[in-house]
């Protein structure tokens, strides 16, 4: 169950304003993914909940995957990603079952996840042509 459409407008109109200023950061516990709006080819930055894996990184779907972020980056294949002071260029997003996105993430923020029934998770793949990833 996604958190409710009227918080996630309170949060896209306002709060995001807010939080892409330090998402990705290096000590900031957000990301930023940038993608290329589908129908506007324009470029936006959203933040987003991730979490490192061995080849790439776990995206935890808050909202559902109805919101424009998510299928602008479906309709592409690629992104961006921001975190930790690094710039990341991803590919192939895959879903994942509910458990394995959990469980990618760390306590206290899987229990939340749990908690708030977050059920929706994917994962994507660091690019082969980016041999500098980490780096910004």
């Amino acid at each position: 169950m996604p958190i409710p459409d009227r918080i996630r407008y309170f949060n896209k109109r306002f709060l995001n304003r807010l939080t892409i200023r330090i998402a990705g950061a290096a000590h900031s516990p957000i990301a930023a993914v940038e993608h290329i709006g589908r129908k506007s080819g324009k470029r936006y930055r959203t933040p987003v909940m991730v979490e490192r894996l061995e080849d790439g990184f776990m995206f935890a779907l808050t909202y559902g995957p109805e919101v424009d972020w998510y299928r602008n980056l479906l309709a592409a294949g690629t992104c961006t990603l921001f975190w930790h002071g690094g710039k990341y260029q991803l590919e192939n997003p895959q879903t994942v079952d509910v458990e394995t996105g959990v469980q990618a993430f760390p306590s206290p923020a899987n229990l939340i996840l749990k908690r708030i029934h977050i059920d929706h998770f994917f994962k994507m793949q660091i690019a082969d042509s980016d041999p500098g990833a980490g780096r910004s």
